[in-house]
């Protein structure tokens, strides 16, 4: 049968071994990006070049409507090189089979760059004036740089490293899962990999931190010939500047969809409980809900990731709430029938004379450093309780918090406390967060999606993301519940809008020729 749909890779790998050397990819198949079927194994470690496993990598879709994979394998030896594979049978949708090539491994660590410090290509993108296509892949250099080295291909087996570097970072370290893709300033849809530089086009570089397992990506114009990538800002360069998400995520990767003609998002998420827990229930780490990605033309120093439209089908009854006013100190339940999986999209104001009236500084706050949900200060914070229970043992709290700057400007902070998310004991519980820009005449707005033991949330239509991985052991099926809060000490808030889907399982289960 013809299965026209979305094709997706990912880790796989066995949590009885305590070290990586049993990564296979895994992959699965979907209409929309939320029902997922799983399929058989797609490549494992069974080479020389990949024995110790089978790591990150890109596709690349050619123009003749051909795709190939790179991807880094870890040799025998531990050594970390690049190789390719292609489709058993091209006309086969669902991609069942890889060949590995007879030339692999494509790619061995260039001069000066350590054997073990050389992974993780992106999607190939085309450029005119070589012919040719080119490739990111990341390192770090002697010194402790990260750094992207480029090379370039005009058959994806035979490469050329161009000379300097796309970009490098003092002292951020190893530059895991590269991606290198542009965006437009002018329009909210996505952008072929492969359109170049010009007018209305900026670039994207991201990297994951392998010191410190965080995504970060900043915002530059691309010279193709000099081969360099620019930040518009220095101060907000990669690995020192914005990030994808401030909670647990990592390792990403963007795709373009030709068909919607916008970016999408993928994230992965660990876990946060113990070893011996993931051995016991028999799997780790998942994937977020895939998320579009785009320039902010309002502050247009940004990019605002929303989840996709598709994870709307999902959504069930609904229950809407309405101009509900908190005072300072106070906890308002929300009636719901069920509280696990949900859809949630709030609208809040705080009290406009409180606003003006404040005039305490409160220039040191940090999401992380703070005493989380249950810190007090004149603004802040508020927001909602979700995958709580009746009595609020177990909560996770998603809130804003203003605070008044030194120069007299407001400042707004995002934040998400999973402090009291679970009364088990095996788990690293932390309070996740950042500033989030808010333009004159903004309400503040966030989306909040609740899946059992995730918590996904987007401030301001997706200026700053947070992803929590929580573990409830009483806030679960008809046991939880959802909060109002506010604790702030000096102002009035008002939930002006609260609109809550309840949400449908995707289903995900095994392919058959039925499905």
């Amino acid at each position: 049968m013809y299965y026209k749909g979305w094709y997706h890779l990912f880790y796989q790998y066995n949590p009885d071994s305590a070290i990586w050397g049993n990564i296979t990819w895994g992959h699965a198949v979907s209409r929309d990006l939320i029902h997922w079927l799983y399929l058989p194994l797609a490549m494992v470690p069974d080479r020389w070049y990949d024995l110790n496993g089978v790591w990150t990598g890109s596709a690349t879709l050619l123009p003749t409507g051909g795709v190939v994979m790179l991807y880094t394998g870890s040799t025998n030896e531990s050594v970390q090189v690049q190789n390719l594979a292609t489709p058993a049978d091209p006309d086969d949708p669902l991609l069942l089979r890889w060949v590995k090539s007879e030339s692999n491994p494509i790619l061995l660590p260039p001069r000066g760059i350590g054997l073990k410090d050389f992974r993780d290509p992106t999607t190939a993108w085309f450029v005119k004036s070589d012919s040719a296509w080119r490739i990111a892949i990341g390192s770090k250099n002697p010194d402790h740089d990260g750094i992207a080295l480029v090379y370039k291909t005009r058959d994806f087996i035979n490469y050329e490293l161009i000379h300097g570097v796309l970009h490098k970072v003092d002292g951020t370290g190893m530059w895991e899962c590269v991606d290198f893709y542009p965006v437009s300033t002018e329009s909210g849809e996505g952008l072929d990999t492969s359109t170049g530089p010009g007018e209305g086009v900026r670039h994207v570089l991201k990297a994951s931190l392998d010191d410190d397992k965080h995504d970060y990506y900043a915002i530059g114009r691309y010279e193709e010939e000099a081969n360099t990538w620019t930040p518009d800002d220095a101060e907000s360069d990669v690995g020192i500047g914005l990030r994808y998400d401030y909670g647990k995520y990592y390792a990403s990767k963007t795709f373009y969809d030709q068909v919607k003609k916008r970016r999408v998002l993928w994230g992965w998420t660990g876990e946060t409980d113990s070893e011996r827990t993931d051995i016991r229930k028999g799997w780790a780490s998942l994937q977020t809900i895939p998320r579009t990605v785009r320039f902010d033309q309002k502050t247009g120093t940004n990019l605002l990731q929303w989840p996709v439209e598709e994870v709307e089908s999902l959504r069930l009854s609904s229950k809407h709430f309405s101009s509900i006013n908190l005072r300072p100190g106070s906890v308002e339940p929300l009636e719901l029938k069920e509280a696990t999986q949900l859809d949630i999209i709030a609208e809040f104001e705080i009290d406009p004379s409180a606003l003006a009236s404040t005039v305490e500084a409160d220039v040191g706050y940090n999401c992380s450093t703070s005493g989380g949900a249950a810190g007090r200060g004149v603004l802040g914070p508020f927001g909602l309780l979700v995958l709580a229970d009746k009595g609020l043992s177990e909560q996770t709290a998603v809130y804003f918090y203003v605070a008044r700057r030194a120069d007299g400007g407001l400042g707004t902070f995002f934040c998400q406390d999973e402090l009291r998310s679970s009364l088990a004991n095996d788990i690293v519980k932390r309070v996740y967060g950042s500033t989030v820009p808010v333009l004159g005449g903004e309400s503040l707005f966030l989306r909040i999606l609740v899946d059992h033991s995730i918590v996904e949330s987007f401030a301001q239509g997706g200026r700053t993301c947070i992803t929590s991985r929580v573990y409830p052991t009483e806030a679960i099926y008809g046991s939880a519940r959802v909060f109002l809060f506010n604790n702030a000490t000096g102002a009035q808030v008002t939930a002006k809008s609260i609109e809550i889907w309840e949400m449908n399982s995707a289903f995900i289960h095994p392919f058959n020729s039925q499905s």
